[in-house]
């Protein structure tokens, strides 16, 4: 299972209403990179694909691939709005540590 504060609701909401490309949800992906050897990607999403759950929170979708949900479940995914940075963030019990900027992270 994947949450999303009514927050980061919010702002896929905002992020599909902005953006006419036919999205009605949004996909998260774990792929290697960065200093911590894995890292998040967002990105909208129109359809789910062949073996993806599908989180569905009122109106808003969550599209996650089978490689992916054994590292992020449980997660809990947030959006801030602050004066140092604006963006999701990722509460994840499945995350042993993160790297010093924030950007990735080892399970």
């Amino acid at each position: 299972m994947v949450g999303l504060t009514e927050t980061a609701k919010a702002s896929v909401r905002r992020l599909i209403a902005e953006n006419d490309n036919g999205a009605t949800g949004l996909r998260i992906m774990v792929e290697q990179g960065g200093c911590a050897g894995l890292q998040y990607m967002l990105g909208l999403e129109t359809s789910a694909q062949a073996g993806d759950e599908v989180f569905e929170f009122d109106d808003v979708r969550v599209f996650v691939d089978p490689m992916s949900m054994p590292i992020i479940d449980g997660m809990t995914i947030d959006y801030l709005e602050s004066v140092e940075a604006t963006g999701f963030t990722f509460d994840n019990p499945n995350s042993s540590s993160t790297c010093s900027c924030g950007k990735s992270f080892s399970s």
